[in-house]
């Protein structure tokens, strides 16, 4: 079996999702897991499917063939562990953030979480009206993967000074 990472981007529309998992189906692929998204009017996303070896290339060809609706998805090839966090087995962490929206924010947050040798798995990011406020809120969740031996001791007091400096609430646990 071949495992290949597809990217999916369109403008929003029923049946796109429809669209990637027939194509994928129809060449004895398997939809393993995805996260898809609507977002400004796009529809974008990442899924991870195995396909028949013998099927590989007739699958990355008819997926290629559906930017002629619009709808554009790039398969590559899934690779083997990539960061530290999946050659060390360390620690599962949660970051949560909320403050006011502001340019900055998810660069400062992943330079210090990269600086410490943390990988991010997943980041949900939001922007909408803070209640009563005024302006936009920004929320942010990510899972995290900490290295084994990673020095928390110098990683919270690290997204601490960020959080003041950026005037968020910042929380960091581990899952």
């Amino acid at each position: 079996m071949s495992t290949l990472v597809l990217t999916v981007l369109g403008d929003d529309r029923p049946g796109l999702v429809s669209a990637v998992a027939s194509v994928v189906a129809d060449h004895d692929g398997n939809w393993l897991t995805g996260e898809l998204a609507r977002l400004a009017g796009k529809f974008a996303g990442i899924v991870l499917v195995e396909v028949p070896a013998d099927q590989e290339a007739a699958l990355r060809a008819a997926l290629e063939a559906l930017a002629a609706t619009g709808l554009h998805v790039t398969a590559s090839a899934a690779g083997g562990p990539a960061g530290p966090a999946d050659q060390s087995p360390g620690a599962t962490l949660a970051l949560s953030l909320v403050g006011q929206d502001r340019p900055g924010i998810v660069a400062q947050v992943s330079a210090a979480l990269a600086a410490h040798g943390v990988s991010i798995e997943a980041l949900h990011t939001e922007s909408r009206e803070a209640p009563m406020a005024g302006g936009l809120l920004f929320e942010a969740q990510a899972r995290l993967a900490a290295p084994a031996g990673v020095d928390f001791e110098a990683l919270r007091p690290a997204l601490e000074a960020i959080a003041d400096e950026l005037m968020v609430d910042l929380e960091l646990t581990a899952d």
